[in-house]
């Protein structure tokens, strides 16, 4: 059974916060790392999300905290975290490693894997890794593969002096020939796409050879609900406390997931088994090359029965079960929880006060089109519940696709 480092991978409002307070009680044996490629993509020098872009947020990503926050300062992260002894637990927003839009994918420059011998010694180091993988070290003693690592707005935030890329000294990230995230003839330029090697069939900027080092498995939400959730976080009152002060139907994350869960099958990094699903395991064109069996959770199906859900997750991804697990009513746990969700404030509030993972009483009841759009007009008005509606509509094909998965109990 793998231990590797788990990663559920979601989209936005799956109820995957409450789910992860699930694993969070395990903390004599799990460490669980609560979102954290969210803090490359939203502020730091290698951004794929214009929400915070542009020289007029500047100082919104330096308050963040996170602007010097590269995706391989999140890899050195989970490295430190993985010297605990324990078994890693990641849930992240899974659009936090695809450009957005549709937008063809090259590597992260603070992940390129950097073969020396170009003007060098002939050594090869590459990016770091999760539970033992070699740490870049590209010039020797930066733990980033360059001293001027894809500054913001062209200023260095690299570590350890000048860069020392490909072919001896190309300036890969901070001042790419005005490519990368500088200044081009003086006009400000963010930092995407990125002036990088792509890999075939990868969708996302972290290279294969990392990917390998997850147990990856998924969390879906039907678009009807996680859809307006999400936007009621972008709106007055609450977007006062969460900072997003508008809803993009960009940010729903099903595309992203659904391409990311091809290409993890695809490529045999997941499958071709199928967690309580037989009648789909028969993949004879699928690679088979880590023994992860895919392994889907639908947030209705979680609510619906949730300790044998839970259980069966916990069976697919090689964790010990325990009843106890889904009870958390205690001042430490509900102080560990806020700790972690501290810096997606506004987000998680349901999930810091809830006390347990608790079946719901009824099913949901099946509403028709008509009666979702009544119910989000009324609740947001006509406007934004038809960016509602569009967002749903556009969102569906790739939820259904995911939910043929989806583990069942």
């Amino acid at each position: 059974m793998s231990e590797k480092p788990i990663f559920v991978a979601t989209h936005p409002r799956a109820c995957s916060t409450a789910f992860e307070r699930v694993f969070m009680t395990q903390r004599d044996t799990i460490q669980c790392v609560h979102e954290p490629f969210g803090d490359a993509f939203y502020y730091g020098p290698e951004r794929l999300s214009s929400r915070f872009a542009g020289d007029e947020h500047a100082q919104e990503r330096l308050d963040s905290g996170f602007a010097n926050s590269t995706y391989n300062t999140v890899m050195e992260r989970l490295e430190r975290e993985a010297t605990q002894g324990k078994r890693i637990f990641i849930k992240d927003i899974d659009h936090y490693l695809l450009p957005p839009s549709g937008k063809p994918a090259s590597i992260a420059p603070s992940l390129l894997r950097v073969k020396r011998g170009v003007g060098t010694n002939g050594d090869s180091h590459t990016a770091n890794g999760v539970n033992g993988a070699n740490g870049t070290h590209t010039n020797g003693h930066s733990a980033t593969p360059n001293g001027h690592t894809n500054g913001v707005n062209g200023t260095s935030n690299g570590n350890n002096g000048a860069a020392n890329g490909v072919n001896g000294h190309h300036e890969m990230n901070g001042h790419t020939n005005g490519a990368t995230n500088g200044h081009t003839n003086g006009t400000s330029k963010e930092p995407y796409p990125y002036d990088t090697p792509t890999e075939p069939g990868n969708p996302t900027v972290m290279p294969r050879e990392l990917q390998e080092q997850f147990h990856w498995a998924f969390l879906i939400r039907d678009p009807h609900y996680s859809v307006p959730s999400y936007l009621r976080c972008t709106i007055p009152p609450l977007d006062e406390v969460t900072g997003f002060h508008n809803y993009d139907p960009l940010e729903a994350g099903y595309d992203e997931l659904r391409r990311h869960f091809d290409y993890l099958r695809e490529s045999g990094l997941v499958g071709p088994r199928v967690a309580t699903r037989p009648d789909l395991s028969a993949q004879a064109d699928a690679q088979a090359t880590t023994g992860i069996e895919v392994c889907v959770l639908d947030a209705d199906d979680m609510l619906d029965e949730p300790a044998k859900t839970i259980e069966a997750f916990c069976n697919s991804v090689g964790l010990p079960y325990r009843p106890a697990m889904l009870t958390w009513d205690t001042e430490e746990e509900h102080t560990v929880a806020r700790n972690a969700f501290e810096k997606w404030r506004g987000f998680h509030n349901d999930a810091i006060e809830s006390s347990a993972l608790v079946q719901r009483a009824h099913k949901r009841a099946v509403k028709t089109e008509e009666e979702f759009d009544a119910e989000w007009q009324k609740k947001y008005g006509e406007k934004r519940a038809a960016l509602i509606r569009q967002t749903v509509d556009a969102n569906m094909a790739d939820y259904l696709y995911l939910k043929s998965f989806a583990v069942k109990v």
